[in-house]
């Protein structure tokens, strides 16, 4: 049976990715603060951890090394938050506090995981977003951390190649798993999926089959959604003509 680990698991796309798998076969491990909504099974590991904490992460993946037999065929790098606001009102702390989630907890887990995935010849899998290779109104810190990540995903798949594994990045455009919950902090981060500015939403199940299907041809890249496949072909052809049309969908100007 191959064995996936999700991060940010408890969440929609979490949940969404991990019942696809399961249906198809996998066992999956499940990381998140929170777990206390997902059922322990005989394919299905809870495991509470807190990503940007070294002790944590390491106690989460001992865990994983018992479940899996230090064996992993596919990571999916999920965690993440927003933030929404302009950069003219937003500090250091909250922009730190971005990257530390979205960025430097891959980066320290794909660290943690690069002997189980390369012992599997499995997959590293950065879920990105449509901000991770192009402008978007409000979020600077969060596209920031998006770019960064599929700079660090797309440069390790370069260095993993030569131990037979693959690393791909999936880049949504807007999945509603937090429509009407985003808990936004009085610094603009708030829970992914939840911003209310966006356009042509994705339930979860629709972006993780996208997804899923990606990662089955074996694809590097994978835009998700109709609104992420346009954005990453007119990004790439006019720059310019893109953020013009970004700006008058997203910020109304």
């Amino acid at each position: 049976m191959r064995t996936a680990v999700i991060s940010g698991g408890a969440g929609g796309l979490g949940r969404a990715l991990s019942a696809g798998l399961r249906a198809g076969g996998w066992r999956v491990a499940l990381l998140d603060l929170e777990v206390a909504g997902l059922e322990e099974t005989g394919n299905q590991l809870p495991l509470a951890c807190d990503l940007t904490d070294a002790a944590s992460l390491a106690a989460a993946m001992a865990r994983l090394a018992e479940w899996s037999g230090n064996c992993v065929d596919l990571a999916v790098y999920n965690a993440g938050i927003t933030q929404i606001g302009a950069f003219a009102e937003s500090d250091a702390a909250s922009h730190r506090r971005v990257f530390e989630i979205n960025y430097f907890a891959a980066v320290e887990m794909a660290r943690a995981l690069l002997a189980p995935v390369r012992a599997a010849g499995g997959t590293h899998l950065a879920i990105s977003s449509v901000a991770g290779f192009s402008p978007l109104y409000h979020r600077t810190a969060y596209a920031a951390s998006k770019h960064a990540l599929e700079g660090f995903f797309g440069s390790l798949r370069s260095e993993e190649r030569t131990h037979g594994v693959h690393v791909a990045i999936a880049a949504p455009s807007f999945v509603a798993t937090n429509i009407g919950n985003d808990q936004r902090q009085a610094d603009g981060i708030a829970r992914p999926g939840s911003a209310g500015d966006g356009m042509d939403y994705m339930t979860p199940d629709q972006a993780a089959a996208e997804i899923l299907r990606g990662l089955a041809r074996r694809r590097p890249f994978i835009p998700v959604g109709r609104v992420a496949r346009l954005s990453w072909r007119l990004n790439r052809l006019s720059p310019r003509l893109f953020q013009r049309l970004m700006e008058r969908s997203i910020s109304g100007h």
